[in-house]
């Protein structure tokens, strides 16, 4: 483990040994044990109005919708996604389904009907839950049954007697599955077992120090790793309360929420301090404590929050595999000073090395590591680990200091870091290549000329024969992207070329397209 000092080590122990036991009830450990009159979550609207909701009422709604579900035949080990924004139903239904024994696939809203559909499919789903704004993207899939939040829902949870009992999985069962965005193939399944749990706790008490005190805001998405883990899951199994905005996000209302609920501890993308520090409106405002992840902070970030947020930001590191597992970790107890550029040292729980040039978790020495293999993808999971299976290979090339402090490089692979989001090209270009006016396309991350989002997605296209480029052309085929895909993967730039670089066995070049 990362760390000498006894307490910690303890306290990973103590959190191994309640969430990694065989008869691990997902519902229970994250919502029943604890006081059913303490908050979990306040749902805040774009007029800043505000709603609690305690651990009690989530009990109670949540064991009743069980019982719907049961009705639609789910059971232990199905695969459900929950294609919801930051409502109370989200919370809700994530615990009927784990009250089942069943397993949540999260959707991020953004998605259009092929990234869904990817993923639905991807999980062998039957039922997907949803709200009346996302139920559209839903309708062309075939072979699944869609069950809408809302008025008609609420009267059958409301006649349904409450599931007696949870079923317990145990430690080393799934509770989610999330898809990853790669550079080949469809997205993987990664399964996240109960045992996660631990190290997600981990997390919130030695990353990210949130205290009883704390007013805590993470701001990423529950349809992606981060807002997942660690806006709703953390917070739950911790016992601490969590903000969540139900609006998109802003500037306004951003700095909006930060003054009126007097936010302590807030976690978001680089692209969110970004954004930020380009206004003039982020005055008055004094966090206890601030932390970023998804891609590695801009220097001029960290000197701007140090001035205008009352205190630095904290870079961390993870993957949706992994969690969060390299940081600048705030806890008093583990707290060490940030050095220019680097994402900090192993969290409790891991140990971290570098192999063959990549970033690489020490399987022996990392009692958190929960990632174990991808679903049903035996070769895919094999690249992760070297051939004695002693690392997990992060496929992020890095190097490391002599006092333990991690850098990261380079991505070894090809996806795109575009605000926070990670993007992979095939899932890009294979929306593309189905334009009529396409004959060949390759897709890159590139820096974002305006500074703010990190990378931005660029494609690069072959025309068909007999096609003449335009820009009404290359309108339409980001279109194509936003309506077949996702809006939050559109290319910004579409370039038109003669031919895409290519190896001699016909492998694109996207190095090659990325210096051009």
């Amino acid at each position: 483990m990362s760390t000498q000092n006894p307490s910690v080590e303890q306290n990973v122990d103590a959190w191994l040994a309640a969430y990694d036991v065989p008869d691990a009830d997902v519902a229970h450990l994250v919502c029943d044990r604890h006081d059913p009159d303490a908050v979990a979550f306040t749902y805040i609207s774009d007029d800043l109005s505000a709603e609690d909701v305690t651990y009690g009422q989530l009990r109670e709604r949540s064991r009743r919708l069980a019982t719907v579900l049961a009705e639609h035949g789910v059971g232990p080990g199905d695969r459900v996604p929950v294609l919801m924004g930051k409502r109370r139903e989200l919370v809700e239904t994530l615990l009927a389904i784990w009250r089942l024994g069943a397993v949540q696939v999260p959707l991020f809203t953004a998605f259009a009907t092929g990234a869904i559909q990817m993923r639905v499919e991807g999980s062998a789903a039957t039922l997907v839950v949803t709200e009346a704004s996302q139920r559209s993207k839903l309708d062309p899939i075939e072979g699944i049954e869609v069950l809408e939040v809302g008025e008609g829902l609420d009267a059958r949870i409301d006649a349904a007697a409450p599931l007696a009992d949870n079923v317990a999985v145990g430690g080393a069962a799934p509770m989610l599955q999330l898809f990853t965005s790669g550079t080949t193939g469809r997205p993987k399944g990664v399964p996240v077992p109960t045992r996660a749990l631990a190290a997600f706790h981990c997390y919130m008490h030695y990353t990210l120090d949130v205290t009883a005190d704390d007013v805590f805001w993470n701001a990423a998405d529950p349809g992606w790793a981060y807002g997942l883990y660690y806006g709703i899951l953390g917070p739950m199994i911790a016992g601490r309360r969590s903000l969540q905005l139900t609006a998109g996000f802003s500037v306004e209302s951003t700095v909006a929420v930060l003054k009126e609920f007097g936010v302590t501890n807030f976690a978001a993308a680089p692209t969110v301090y970004r954004t930020l520090s380009k206004s003039d409106l982020v005055t008055g405002i004094d966090l206890r404590r601030a932390s970023s992840a998804g891609e590695p902070l801009t220097p001029d970030v960290v000197a701007w929050a140090q001035e205008s947020l009352g205190t630095e930001v904290r870079d961390h590191y993870g993957q949706t595999e992994l969690g969060m597992v390299i940081n600048n970790n705030w806890h008093p107890d583990i707290a060490e000073p940030v050095r220019t550029g680097s994402m900090g040292q192993p969290m409790p729980g891991y140990s971290a090395g570098i192999v063959d040039g990549q970033i690489a978790i020490d399987v022996d020495n990392s009692p958190l590591l929960w990632f174990t293999g991808y679903h049903g993808a035996l070769e895919k999971t094999a690249e992760r680990f070297t051939d004695d299976g002693r690392w997990y290979l992060t496929a992020d090339t890095g190097k490391v200091d002599a006092d333990g402090f991690f850098y990261f490089t380079a991505r070894d692979d090809d996806v795109i870091l575009a605000a926070g989001y990670r993007i992979g090209p095939f899932d890009v270009e294979s929306v593309l290549i189905t334009h009529p006016a396409v004959a060949d396309v390759a897709v890159v991350g590139r820096p974002d000329p305006e500074g703010i989002r990190g990378e931005v997605v660029e494609a690069f296209v072959v025309l068909a024969d007999g096609v003449e480029e335009s820009d009404d052309l290359r309108a339409e085929m980001q279109k194509h992207v936003r309506d077949g895909y996702s809006k939050h993967a559109y290319p910004r730039s579409v370039h038109f070329v003669d031919a895409l670089p290519k190896t001699p066995s016909g492998k694109v070049q996207r190095y090659l397209l990325r210096e051009g």
